[in-house]
């Protein structure tokens, strides 16, 4: 087995002054499709930013030998503020950045990946539309555009399928199947079972611990399952966080 792109090394991660991921350890080896599971609020988000390098770890550590530019992630659609006056053209030529530099002049080329970009993601002739116009799921296939332009070597999903309808879903999820051919690292924050059962094969289940974390016909097992919900219900919100060892 080649050398894993991402090691957690009991990782344990806290947010908002919560203990969200505890003494997490595993790896994602080159080209994986993962999913990671679990109930609400069991650190999902969480573990993708600390993968990010968004939050720094309370104890154990992220390895990796990747450059920010090599991550591509797409945040809560939540996360995203919708009124900022920008065009659809525009959004999907954010993910050139790495090429054009942070203040560089976008290029001919670029431009015209940016529109085959959105031509693959079926909004052809959407380029001059404000993207606050756009519909839930036509403004996701507006960032999976910029995905596409990225060209990142590892992809993190934050719930990429939230409140979007089916046929985006289905167009969206050939996409992710694309890229995992291609050979590209993929991880997605999911919380449709049947969806990770169906299109993912490795998962990470979490409720802040692990509970498993390998074949998804075999990590999402009804015992598993039942683990990770029982987990959830004893949980305290008001719990301090771990402190590091002195």
């Amino acid at each position: 087995m080649s050398a894993p792109v991402i090691r957690l090394d009991d990782l344990t991660v806290s947010y908002d002054r919560h203990p969200a991921v505890h003494h997490l350890s595993g790896t994602f080896q080159p080209g994986s499709l993962t999913a990671i599971a679990g109930p609400n609020g069991a650190g999902k988000s969480t573990l993708l930013k600390a993968i990010m390098g968004e939050l720094r770890p309370v104890e154990g550590r992220v390895e990796h030998r990747l450059q920010r530019a090599d991550f591509g992630y797409l945040p809560q659609a939540a996360d995203i503020n919708r009124r900022f006056p920008i065009s659809v053209l525009d959004t999907v030529l954010l993910g050139s950045w790495r090429s054009a530099g942070a203040f560089g002049r976008v290029a001919k080329r670029d431009r015209m990946r940016a529109c085959a970009a959105l031509a693959t993601v079926g909004l052809e002739g959407f380029e001059t539309r404000h993207i606050g116009a756009l519909s839930a799921g036509q403004f996701q296939r507006v960032l999976f555009a910029r995905l596409l332009l990225q060209d990142a070597r590892v992809i993190l999903l934050d719930e990429p399928f939230t409140a979007i309808d089916a046929r985006t879903t289905r167009d969206l999820l050939d996409i992710v199947a694309r890229w995992h051919g291609d050979g590209r690292t993929v991880i997605a924050v999911l919380h449709d079972f049947e969806q990770v059962r169906a299109h993912f094969p490795q998962t990470l289940l979490l409720a802040r611990r692990l509970i498993g974390w390998g074949p998804t016909h075999q990590v999402l097992s009804s015992a598993n399952l039942l683990q990770a919900r029982a987990m959830a219900e004893r949980w305290d919100e008001d719990a301090q966080t771990c402190e590091p060892a002195a």
